[in-house]
């Protein structure tokens, strides 16, 4: 049976109709967007405009230089305090300004932040500053810098408090002088998810979420580390120091040794050799600089943690024998210089 007139029609009809829609469906389908990788635009940022964990200057003030700043042009530099509100009131460099870890960032924001020479943050030890340092040094803050050793190296009524309490030996007999062990093979960066699409919107997303988060997540003891890892194999330990170190004083089993001098935490060297699976665990000579490291790796979406007063609090017999620069020697390290009571 051939269809009719009316049939033909109707069927045309509908025909029609469907490329009609086919089509203005098409107009307005643009070209497909695809999600920003967060991580390697960061990584691609930082590692051509701002490799401040390789390349930038110093992230430690000592209390000597401090000291001198404050007595030949003191209204160059502005010290913030991020110590608890009753440590601050016992104690504290004169001058200097009590904000809480999570506050900090916002407070930087509300300052005239280039108008100072240094902006330099203070805690117990040197170690949450250094991690603030990072994530502040990441937006584009330069001058911002941590009190090496922390008010530990300003008084002993400060180092009592903190540094003299967690020098330790507790670890000599576990470190060992075996080569290194291999790096895991290189792998897929970390994905990060902001929602933003230029580099510094992506950071400042990420560091006011991490300076929210606090130091807490980031710190680790020398307990943790040998209960937990030698338990169940919980972390990827990074050994950031030269090799002729990791040699002698030696090393804790199983921590892989990345070296400073290799720029270890770029892609084209082995950043990608970190874990995603299981935290990385960075642990350096006083925990100053692994915290500084963690905060970079924290960017870029990693689980990173800091080793607590590093290598300090399990070899520091052993640091002192083998003349390495950052044991901490209480009687260099710690000025006794003036300091002041009361908010």
């Amino acid at each position: 049976m051939f269809p009719t007139k009316r049939h033909r029609f109707t069927l045309f009809a509908i025909l029609a109709a469907l490329g009609i829609l086919f089509f203005t469906g098409c107009a307005h389908m643009g070209p497909k967007t695809e999600a920003v990788n967060e991580t390697e635009l960061l990584v691609a940022f930082f590692e051509s405009e701002r490799d401040y964990i390789h390349e930038g200057p110093s992230f430690v003030m000592t209390a000597q230089a401090l000291r001198t700043n404050l007595l030949t042009k003191p209204r160059a530099q502005y010290l913030i305090d991020i110590r608890s509100p009753e440590a601050f009131a016992r104690g504290h460099i004169r001058g200097s300004v009590h904000v809480p870890f999570d506050q900090l960032y916002t407070h930087i924001k509300g300052i005239d932040a280039k108008s100072y020479e240094n902006i330099v943050l203070i805690c117990f030890a040197g170690q949450a500053s250094a991690y603030g340092v990072s994530l502040l040094r990441a937006v584009g803050y330069e001058n911002t810098v941590s009190l090496k050793w922390g008010i530990s190296s300003w008084a002993a009524v400060f180092a009592q408090e903190s540094w003299l309490r967690n020098i330790s030996n507790a670890r000599a007999g576990e470190f060992i002088s075996d080569p290194s062990p291999p790096k895991n093979p290189p792998g897929e960066l970390p994905r990060i998810h902001t929602g933003k699409t230029t580099p510094q919107e992506i950071i400042e997303a990420r560091v006011a979420r991490l300076f929210e988060e606090g130091f807490g997540p980031v710190m680790l003891g020398q307990c943790c580390l040998f209960n937990d890892f030698y338990s169940n194999g919980g972390f990827y330990v990074v050994n950031y120091w030269p090799p002729e170190l990791y040699q002698n004083p030696g090393h804790t089993q199983c921590a892989i040794n990345y070296p400073p001098g290799e720029k270890p935490f770029r892609s084209d060297t082995y950043l990608k050799t970190l874990s995603t699976r299981v935290p990385n665990l960075i642990y350096c000579f006083t925990g100053q600089t692994s915290a500084y490291i963690a905060g970079y790796l924290k960017i870029l979406g990693y689980d990173a943690r800091s080793l607590l007063f590093g290598a300090n609090s399990m070899i520091y017999d052993k640091m002192k024998e083998a003349g390495v620069a950052n044991t901490f020697l209480p009687e260099k390290e710690i000025m006794n210089y003036d300091y002041v009571r009361g908010n």
